[in-house]
């Protein structure tokens, strides 16, 4: 896909975004450079190389779980501005 056939007034107007001429102008130039990049990158021979999720390998670097003393309900519940059933009371979020 070439900059000229990428529409920057419509992207622009889906992310709700108004732009002036000259920055529909500034950004077209940008993407062209960008998608010029990205067609270089796609003339690469790749097909030897394995697909992966990370460049390089990735351990579990968290802690073992263990089982360990918790603090007591009441202690829990001490400060706590309401409760009921030894259970916090929050107020109801809807949206």
């Amino acid at each position: 896909m070439s900059s000229e056939n990428f529409d920057v007034e419509y992207v622009a107007d889906l992310a709700r975004i108004k732009l002036t001429p000259d920055e529909i102008k500034m950004f077209q130039t940008q993407l062209g450079l960008v998608l010029e990049h990205v067609a270089k990158l796609n003339q690469i021979d790749v097909s030897q190389v394995e697909p992966m999720a990370h460049s390089f390998p990735i351990y579990n670097v968290f802690r073992e779980d263990e089982t360990r003393e918790s603090l007591e309900r009441e202690a829990a519940l001490a400060n706590a501005p309401q409760q009921a059933q030894g259970l916090f009371i929050v107020t109801k979020v809807l949206e």
